[in-house]
């Protein structure tokens, strides 16, 4: 009731304000002449004082004269010339704008009410913060938990099981940035875990649009050796695999998950479409654009540092001139930009990422991979 007593005063007082300006009557417009005619007289007294202290000759006081007579003598002019009644009337608004000026400042507060009677929760207690934060977890929301545990953090950073409580909830609200930032905390306060190594290689990953970058790749090797069977990390090391345009290593490592995964397994279905998305990209675009391959690392190990240097450079242009031919491989461009930056060729791996943008379109996804792909490794587009 006190929430509509109020309301009732504030919209009664706007009302007012508006309305009390149109009920009133024209005001005199005489003071404004006088005041002006005060001014003018002013002007000539002052005019007769700077000449007889010679501050201004008298051909120019007699100008200045002339000038502040004309003026007198329009107003003069303009206060005979003109009926009061008809000046009063014009200043005074019709009866037709009154009207139509009243009806709109009645009608919405009235049509406001309406609504938010029908709309709006007025008997709602407030709610604040610091009475939110002190509720029971049970009848709390996600958001008012995320605040309490964010509010505790920042009272206490060196918590490190607050970190890895809040990291993954961060990572379902896809706030990805702050769950990196959760997860480093975590593992420098609270040490290594497969789980902590895999979420972080997987925030990280999301945060740059889903490339697995060097740093997210590093984060699943290192879950990997704490827990060789974590699937987390053997997922996304494999798509990086794809990304990289290693389409049959990234294939075996999926096969091998799903070999050993248990059959109840959440992550079954996420490796079976992976596996039918990987078979099915391999037939739209026929042989997949490859670098140099296992056998080829091995060959290269024992030639002299010139000849592996050109070896690889041969193999780079070969997917360069594949690409070239079968331009509609993602995976294939991220795999060449990649073998530039290791080269030291930036211009080449630049270029390289501006082809691939032209050939799926700048507002592509691909081209959005391409980017975060190439900021991961260092290197940006160019217009």
């Amino acid at each position: 009731m006190l929430f509509w007593v109020i309301a009732a005063i504030l919209t009664l007082g706007a009302s007012l304000a508006v309305l009390l300006p149109l009920a009133g009557g024209p005001k005199d417009g005489s003071a404004s002449s006088d005041h002006d005619l005060e001014v003018y007289r002013d002007q000539l007294s002052e005019l007769d004082r700077d000449v007889a202290r010679g501050l201004i000759q008298p051909a120019e006081a007699e100008e200045a004269r002339a000038e502040i007579a004309r003026r007198i003598l329009r107003l003069d002019n303009a206060g005979a010339g003109a009926d009061p009644a008809d000046k009063a009337a014009a200043r005074q608004p019709s009866m037709a704008t009154r009207l139509v000026a009243t009806a709109a400042v009645l009608v919405v507060p009235l049509v406001s009410w309406g609504l938010y009677s029908q709309l709006g929760s007025p008997d709602l207690p407030s709610q604040p913060l610091s009475e939110r934060l002190t509720k029971n977890p049970a009848d709390s929301s996600v958001d008012e938990l995320v605040a309490r545990a964010e509010a505790h953090l920042a009272a206490n950073p060196s918590d490190g099981r607050g970190w890895d409580v809040l990291a993954p909830i961060y990572l379902r609200m896809q706030r990805f940035a702050d769950a990196v930032t959760a997860y480093r905390n975590a593992i420098r306060l609270d040490g290594d875990s497969a789980a902590r190594q895999a979420g972080l290689g997987e925030a990280i990953a999301n945060a740059a649009g889903g490339i697995v970058s060097s740093d997210a790749q590093a984060a699943f090797e290192a879950a990997l050796k704490l827990d060789p069977a974590n699937p987390k990390a053997s997922f996304y090391l494999a798509m990086g695999m794809a990304q990289e345009g290693r389409i049959e290593e990234a294939t075996a490592g999926w096969q091998k998950m799903l070999a050993a995964l248990p059959q109840d397994s959440a992550w079954r279905g996420a490796v079976e479409q992976a596996l039918a998305e990987s078979a099915k990209r391999s037939v739209a675009s026929g042989e997949p654009a490859k670098g140099p391959g296992a056998g080829d690392v091995d060959a290269a190990s024992s030639m002299s540092p010139q000849d592996r240097e050109a070896m690889i450079n041969t193999m780079v242009a070969g997917l360069d001139e594949k690409l070239r031919q079968n331009p509609r491989d993602a995976e294939g461009w991220m795999q060449l930009i990649r073998s530039y930056v290791v080269l030291g060729k930036a211009d080449q791996a630049r270029d390289a990422l501006n082809r691939g943008i032209a050939v799926f379109g700048s507002d592509s996804e691909e081209a959005k991979k391409f980017t975060a792909f190439a900021v991961s490794l260092g290197l940006t587009a160019t217009e």
